[in-house]
């Protein structure tokens, strides 16, 4: 608990020397990594994105709970104004009674916890010329010391004086005329070889043909420590000199062209692979774990020799989880989710580090939904596979995933064929799911209670072909085409119940808009998300049984968070729509537009009485 002080008298004082007084103490205290690595034990504070190292969106909180969730109220709201709109995807932090909440647009603000008061607010101003592929959202901020750091969507990174908003520096890491962004929200770590705190950051920008890198940083000053790309046979970059390849240097993965100048097809150059979602960080092996995204282009084909087969080029290191070490940025270990990946599937969703009992034996794993429809368990301390199952309906492009091998067994016909000669577009194929996936970024939660896992997942289809693809700065580099439908008629999202150990789907909730809303779990038997159509919602953790619903105004596509504020359980969650489905659905596009925009941060609590 934070230790709580009188205020009175302290007002004239904290403003002579540069604070404010917040929920009953002066916000100086500086963020340790012994408050993040213990994040998930301090209900008062959110330190991280997912809520402590392991990203499991845990809190032992349990004021509000099964029982009295009906009596829930709205304790205030907080408009993030003007027309900068769109897709809020964030996942706001708390600490010393401050909310510190991103917005799209590359803006953050920064309000009293207890009453929603702004007390400073940052919009970083942005070139007309950036390229976000899934609109201009954010999804969230990192803290350590005294500063709060956030990306942008020029590719840069900035780090602010939590107390002020002023800015201490900022870095810019890419060029974003290529294509490279940031949405993600940056991870503090503490190398535990070196004792150093590094600032871990991906980039984004798969579909413009960048590749993909992670950064480690000097928390403090900035200052790059290493980089480590993410397709094979790039060089990574440590305390500033050239340093290893990502795998092979000749990377075997991608197929030779000797008629290239670089001796490799054009893809290799321009492979994807970025880590855009945040990483989660194993403090007992010492190890960053993050995803991998998508190869460029989309169009598997461009990824195979001539006349070859997909099967000999499985493009690495895309479309998997990576494990890095933070004193050197080194690949430990490796595991790809889509070999060859045709269909856009990615890798980035959220790693989540659990453990469960295996014959009397505690199993140290990750947990991974991934966009093709397949949920994964794989040993976290070495990268072997454990077991992989579907957790969506109707899977077209795999039949399973081998228990030998880990990896998928492919239905034939169900890669985007070539174009015939002589034309520039294949035949269309139906597949499921699509490339927006089975489940997208939004990170599920793990509830320590029951041992299961809460996702929100969709269900739905897409005719997809291939086309003509060529490299050019800063263009889209696709080479498929595609158009998103609906599965059934009476949903598209379902909240999912599912158990790691069996693969059982326990309980189902069904939604008849798409579910871009991360999830919340708590001790008081509740899971927490949002909706397309704007509610907020509380779920019987046991059964599914929807318990308690509120609207927003706007869709919910960002990740709830709960914390302890004088005695006094918050819940709190950021509405406004936008984010892939709006720009890239297809029908689900049709169906979402009556959803109206907005940008806001709603918070609940209580009734005294």
């Amino acid at each position: 608990m934070t230790k709580k002080i009188m205020t009175t008298g302290l007002k004239p004082l904290c403003a002579a020397i540069g604070l404010s007084l917040v929920a009953g103490a002066a916000v100086a205290k500086p963020v340790t990594w012994e408050d993040i690595k213990n994040d998930a034990n301090t209900p008062e504070d959110v330190l991280g994105y997912g809520i402590g190292p392991k990203a499991q969106r845990w809190s032992d909180l349990k004021d509000i709970n099964t029982k009295n969730i009906d009596k829930l109220v709205p304790a205030w709201s907080f408009s993030f104004g003007d027309e900068k709109q769109r897709g809020q995807e964030t996942q706001a932090l708390v600490h010393d009674g401050v909310v510190y909440v991103t917005g799209s647009y590359s803006r953050i603000f920064a309000l009293d916890a207890k009453t929603g008061k702004k007390l400073w607010a940052y919009s970083y101003r942005l070139p007309d010329d950036i390229r976000p592929c899934c609109d201009v959202v954010n999804r969230g901020a990192a803290i350590f010391g005294d500063l709060v750091y956030f990306g942008t969507l020029d590719a840069a990174i900035v780090a602010l004086d939590k107390k002020t908003g002023k800015v201490k520096w900022k870095k810019k890491f890419a060029d974003h005329t290529e294509g490279y962004t940031m949405t993600g929200a940056p991870t503090i770590i503490k190398d535990q070889k070196t004792g150093k705190v590094l600032l871990i950051h991906g980039s984004s920008g798969d579909e413009f043909g960048v590749v993909g890198k992670l950064f480690a940083r000097d928390a403090m000053t900035g200052e790059e420590v290493w980089m480590r790309p993410f397709v094979e046979g790039h060089f990574g970059r440590l305390n500033g000199k050239k340093s290893t390849p990502t795998g092979d240097e000749k990377a075997p993965s991608w197929p030779d062209d000797p008629n290239s100048p670089t001796g490799k097809v054009e893809a290799w150059s321009h492979g994807g692979g970025a880590p855009w979602q945040s990483a989660s960080f194993d403090v007992e092996t010492n190890t960053i774990i993050v995803g991998a995204g998508n190869p460029a282009p989309w169009n598997g084909w461009a990824r195979t020799s001539e006349n070859g087969n997909p099967a000999d080029y499985d493009s690495l290191y895309t479309s998997g989880q990576v494990a890095v070490d933070p004193s050197t940025g080194e690949v430990k270990w490796f595991y790809q989710h889509t070999p060859n990946d045709a269909w856009d599937f990615s890798g980035n969703n959220e790693l989540v580090l659990f453990e469960y009992k295996d014959g009397g034996k505690t199993v140290k794993a990750t947990a991974h939904a991934d966009r093709n429809g397949f949920f994964y368990v794989v040993n976290r301390e070495n990268g072997d596979f454990i077991r992989g199952f579907p957790f969506v309906d109707n899977i077209t492009w795999a039949t399973h995933i081998d228990p030998k091998t880990g990896r998928p067994v492919e239905v034939e016909g169900q890669r985007p064929p070539k174009p015939e000669p002589g034309k520039k577009k294949g035949k269309s194929i139906e597949v499921s799911p699509p490339f927006l996936g089975g489940k997208n970024w939004n990170p599920m939660a793990y509830s320590q209670d029951t041992g299961l896992f809460y996702l929100g997942a969709n269900h739905w289809k897409e005719d997809y072909w291939t086309e003509e693809v060529h490299y050019k700065r800063g263009a889209a580099y696709l080479g498929q085409g595609f158009r998103i439908k609906k599965m059934y008629d009476d949903h598209v999202g379902v909240l999912r119940a599912v158990d790691p150990k069996t693969g059982k789907i326990v309980w189902s909730h069904k939604e008849k808009l798409p579910l871009w809303s991360g999830v919340l779990a708590t001790k008081g038997g509740l899971i927490f998300t949002g909706t397309g159509d704007g509610y907020f919602k509380a779920f019987d953790a046991k059964s599914g049984k929807e318990l308690w619903k509120f609207q927003t105004g706007s869709g919910i596509i960002s990740s709830p968070i709960t914390w302890e504020e004088n005695g006094e359980q918050y819940v709190g969650i950021a509405s406004g729509y936008g984010g892939a489905v709006p720009l890239w659905g297809g029908d689900m596009a049709d169906l979402t537009k009556p959803v109206t925009q907005g940008g806001s941060f709603w918070v609940f609590k209580l009734p005294k009485n």
